[in-house]
């Protein structure tokens, strides 16, 4: 009978001794899909993730359509996006997060060759009347609100980054004619 309950509590013991390794989280992190992000960084890598990818391709095709005004917006939004990607893409990595994030659409495709004259008639003149200038403040501003979320994360990392961008990125803002919020840093 001691034999018996001896035995017991030893495989209990050793259960929760083995429950209880340091290495837990390491293991946790390689073997789950779970990041060192919370929820605001996690959305911060998905929205600017793709406002960056698209506004690359979207500022490419500016460069291109001949208005004078679009093509110097473009460049400078591009350079940035240009630059932000790859230390986007590092610190996704820090943070064991998948970048891009899997499920985002990535572009927008070109239009189908086999469509419809009409149809395509009707792409090209919204294409003629998109106002690339408009967009790309927008855009810039959503990305501007994101890093101003995130420099309030508590993740100290992703906090000097969010501050180092955010200078850029309202410069940048003022820079292709957006209005700053004379409220804003109340």
């Amino acid at each position: 009978m001691k034999f018996n309950t001896f035995f017991v509590a030893a495989i209990c013991a050793g259960a929760l001794m083995t429950s209880c390794d340091y290495r837990m989280n390491d293991h946790q992190l390689k073997f789950t899909h779970m990041t060192l992000a919370d929820g605001d960084a996690y959305a911060f890598f998905q929205v600017v993730g793709e406002t960056a990818l698209d506004g690359v391709k979207y500022a490419e095709y500016a460069e291109n359509a001949g208005d004078a005004k679009a093509a110097e917006v473009a460049a400078k939004v591009k350079a940035y996006y240009n630059q932000l990607l790859p230390s986007l893409d590092s610190l996704a990595t820090e943070n064991r997060v998948d970048f891009p994030i899997k499920g985002i659409p990535q572009g927008h495709a070109d239009t189908d060759t086999t469509a419809v004259d009409s149809v395509a008639n009707t792409q090209q003149v919204a294409h003629a009347n998109f106002d690339y200038v408009q967009h790309a403040q927008h855009e810039v501003a959503t990305v501007k609100e994101r890093l101003k979320r995130l420099s309030r994360s508590t993740n100290g990392g992703l906090k000097d980054f969010a501050k180092n961008q955010y200078d850029m990125v309202s410069h940048l803002y003022t820079e292709i004619g957006g209005k700053e919020d004379a409220h804003a840093h109340h």
